[in-house]
């Protein structure tokens, strides 16, 4: 039984709860989104936050693990900072509020808290299932975003980066994102903080492929040592539509990063990766829900994670096969380098097929690093501590060099390098 007792409320299901009582008279919507909010926060308080014993949230106590939600703060002025990688198309969403005047050449943009005004966004402001709380609690207090849409058969040459940074406090956010038949485009996804205190932030990106269209969507997340990301991205692939999806996770104390994918046109391609570096006492959980729903569709799925201290994590893979789905092949992996005796790392993949004829496989392995990989560094001078750096950055970096764009490769090698110095 998925339903939990409404009777008890803990200190973060009660602050949740007094934080939308305070906050509804400011949040933007017209009648019908402001219904769809009352209903999905009557939901939250019915249901509660999860704990172990639903299956989706077994390995992430969300009842236990969040224990204290920050109070809502005041705007504050936050300055963008330089773009991941140069030359990118910057759109700033900072403590929550999105840059209205943000342009970029060929791409229609709008604000979503002028969506949620008008009343165009109520429809979307939904969770996929009884045990989706991300979709509750971000459909209940989002306040702002982007919607873009690329039109067809156009090319965006440069990344277009959605920045989103934050101080402390509470941060919503939402970014639909459609992309028409044979465009190209590059999107970098980053979620930031910038100052310490604690934030609960919650952002959901819905993303549709037309026919052709050829994308690659990187998600970094890099929130501070005191912040719970909850963090949610709905894709829907058509015909011959092409998605690489990176997903990097490189802070937060508590992340639950969810990846809800249909694959609905034959044709279709899904690349995945994903690098995990969990340190100190963090926890992370990234889960995905990949439905394979016609004929003649590919996906290649691979988790590196890197684990130090007490830190723990989880990586949910979740494969589905429909019976029409015929001539699918799907490959999923999670490598694990397990740094210390106190961290742990979960990985639970799962494949549900009802079709015949497919290739599907799935692998995990936890290890540590390989000793005579370390003993030939070491037996050519190099220094103990800088030769497990560097096998466990190339451990990582290997999936990031897949990327075809070198600026991104050299950005994001970055970013893991620069944590690994900090944790290794």
């Amino acid at each position: 039984m998925n339903m939990q007792t409404t009777t008890r409320l803990t200190a973060a299901e009660t602050a949740l709860v007094e934080a939308f009582a305070s906050q509804i008279g400011e949040l933007p919507g017209n009648g019908a989104v402001i219904g769809t909010r009352d209903r999905l926060l009557d939901d939250l308080k019915k249901a509660g936050l999860p704990t172990r014993r639903i299956e989706a949230w077994h390995y992430t106590d969300l009842k236990t693990l969040l224990r204290m939600v920050p109070e809502a703060v005041p705007a504050s002025v936050i300055d963008p900072v330089a773009a991941l990688v140069e030359g990118s198309s910057v759109l700033s969403v900072l403590q929550g509020a999105a840059d209205a005047r943000a342009t970029v050449e060929g791409v229609q943009i709008e604000a979503f808290k002028e969506k949620l005004a008008d009343g165009s966004a109520a429809a979307g402001l939904t969770a996929l299932d009884k045990d989706d709380v991300i979709g509750r609690i971000n459909g209940s207090f989002v306040r702002d975003g982007f919607a873009l849409a690329i039109p067809a058969n156009a090319e965006i040459e440069e990344p277009i980066e959605l920045q989103a940074l934050h101080a402390a406090g509470q941060v919503h956010t939402r970014f639909p994102a459609s992309f028409g038949a044979a465009s190209k485009a590059t999107i970098v996804e980053r979620h930031q903080s910038v100052a310490d205190g604690a934030a609960l932030v919650s952002s959901i990106s819905d993303i549709a492929l037309e026919d052709g269209a050829d994308v690659t969507w990187i998600i970094l997340q890099r929130q501070g040592a005191a912040d719970t990301h909850l963090g949610q991205i709905r894709v829907n692939l058509g015909k011959d539509a092409k998605l690489r999806l990176f997903v990097v996770n490189a802070g937060g104390k508590l992340v639950r990063q969810e990846l809800r994918i249909a694959v609905e046109g034959e044709g279709a391609e899904l690349t995945l990766r994903g690098v995990n570096l969990l340190g100190g006492d963090s926890h992370t959980d990234v889960t995905l829900v990949l439905g394979h729903n016609v004929p003649h569709t590919n996906s290649t799925e691979i988790i590196r994670n890197v684990v130090f201290d007490k830190a723990s994590g989880v990586f949910q893979g979740m494969i589905r096969v429909a019976p029409d789905a015929q001539k699918t092949d799907a490959k999923m992996s999670c490598n694990t380098l397990l740094l210390s005796d106190e961290g742990g790392f979960s990985a639970k993949p799962e494949l549900e097929i009802f079709a015949d004829d497919v290739v599907c496989g799935h692998g995990a392995t936890v290890a540590d690093i390989e000793k005579s990989h370390l003993f030939y560094l070491m037996a050519r001078g190099v220094p103990e501590k800088k030769a497990r750096a560097m096998l466990v950055n190339a451990f990582v970096a290997e999936i990031v060099e897949e990327l075809e764009d070198e600026k991104l490769v050299e950005a994001l090698e970055g970013v893991i390098s620069a944590w690994l110095e900090k944790h290794a």
